[in-house]
């Protein structure tokens, strides 16, 4: 049986991203842009399931129990014509925690723990955040719900998550993936050991 196909979606902005806040559990709304880059997603996946021949009903979707990447799917589903609470919901697609660092810059971050912080300068992947996740930890929850998968589906998640999940499908290293930007507005899409991204 061929590998599920991934069509991935990265909420919306927020005011805390505007501000470069990081923002992990921390559940915060989708801002006016947020939501513009929201349609704009649901806009670009009609195209793409459309050309691999996908029927937006039928395909599953399944959304980061956070608020900020639900209102993403809601908006996405609904430029695509069916109902939009008409998906699941599963905690392990949730943003990396960031424990005490959460609504902090990274300027704050080094200020209140500047030993973590320079470990983790050396290591991001490895070392948490001060009561938090690390992104080799969220890779292991990551492959788990990938390996769960039955059949292609649309996910709508978090930068970090999507940071893991390269990993996790070893289309990225470590070390490469922890400074990758995820865009909004835009989707991925992991298939056949490759990663595309449609803007």
């Amino acid at each position: 049986m061929p590998s599920p196909t991934v069509y991935f979606i990265r909420h919306g902005q927020t005011a805390w991203n505007a501000l470069g806040r990081f923002q992990g559990s921390q559940d915060i709304p989708l801002n006016e842009l947020g939501r513009e880059q929201a349609v704009r997603a649901g806009e670009l996946l009609a195209d793409i399931l459309k050309g691999d021949t996908h029927d937006p009903v039928r395909i599953p979707f399944v959304s980061s129990p956070l608020g900020r990447a639900r209102h993403t799917m809601e908006l996405a589903r609904g430029v695509l014509g069916v109902a939009p609470h008409g998906y699941q919901v599963d905690d392990r697609l949730r943003e990396i925690g960031f424990g005490h660092w959460e609504g902090s810059t990274l300027m704050q971050m080094e200020q209140s723990h500047p030993e973590v912080f320079a470990e983790r300068q050396l290591d991001k992947w490895g070392v948490p955040p001060p009561g938090g996740e690390s992104y080799a930890s969220a890779t292991l929850r990551l492959r788990d719900w990938y390996d769960s998968l039955l059949r292609d589906t649309v996910a709508v998640s978090h930068g970090g998550a999507m940071r893991a999940l390269m990993v996790a499908l070893d289309v990225e290293t470590p070390m490469r993936a922890v400074d990758t930007y995820v865009e909004q507005g835009v989707v991925y899409v992991f298939a056949d050991g490759k990663l595309t991204k449609y803007s």
